[in-house]
């Protein structure tokens, strides 16, 4: 069951945040309109937008960024400086030169399935399907989906091999 938590203070801001038991968040946090898994650990230095979910007994290191669009399996272990991404044509402005509002983009989801792992400072495009137990390994630019159980490394991200569940 997840209870509501609103706490703003000069170390965080957290607004419309929906929480289950045990969830600890760090100092200098700004999460709103998302909801997060019993258990599960929140690291400094982390913005969660709205309409994420986290799964429960997961831990997101400092610094990540998690933008809306993003859910987020249970048991999953987010490095530091990991990046999302929910915009695939990213713009300040239209072709018109007005500035781009809510109406001008597509918003594109992205799924991280049960007890994978995404190493520190690698990029998820939007749009992503990442499966259950797979590994990411630090610095990757995930391009394309993930299959279970995979572990890709790299610019753009490719396979190198496959582990068995819970290894």
């Amino acid at each position: 069951m997840l209870k509501k938590l609103d706490k703003n203070s000069n170390k965080q801001s957290i607004n419309n945040v929906y929480v289950g038991e045990n969830v600890t968040i760090y100092d200098f946090v700004n999460a709103y309109g998302c909801k997060i898994g019993s258990n599960t650990k929140i690291g400094t230095f982390v913005e969660i937008q709205r309409n994420v979910e986290i799964g429960e007994n997961c831990k997101v290191s400092s610094h990540t960024f998690i933008c809306e669009g993003v859910h987020i399996g249970r048991g999953v272990f987010i490095g530091h400086n990991v990046s999302f991404i929910n915009d695939l044509h990213p713009s300040a402005v239209n072709q018109d030169g007005t500035m781009q509002m809510n109406k001008d983009w597509t918003l594109v989801e992205t799924f991280v399935g049960d007890f994978s792992s995404i190493g520190t400072s690698s990029t998820i495009l939007g749009g992503i399907k990442i499966g259950q137990y797979a590994l990411i390994g630090a610095g990757s630019v995930v391009t394309r989906d993930v299959p279970d159980n995979a572990v890709v490394v790299g610019n753009p991200a490719k396979i190198i091999r496959y582990i068995q569940e819970g290894k």
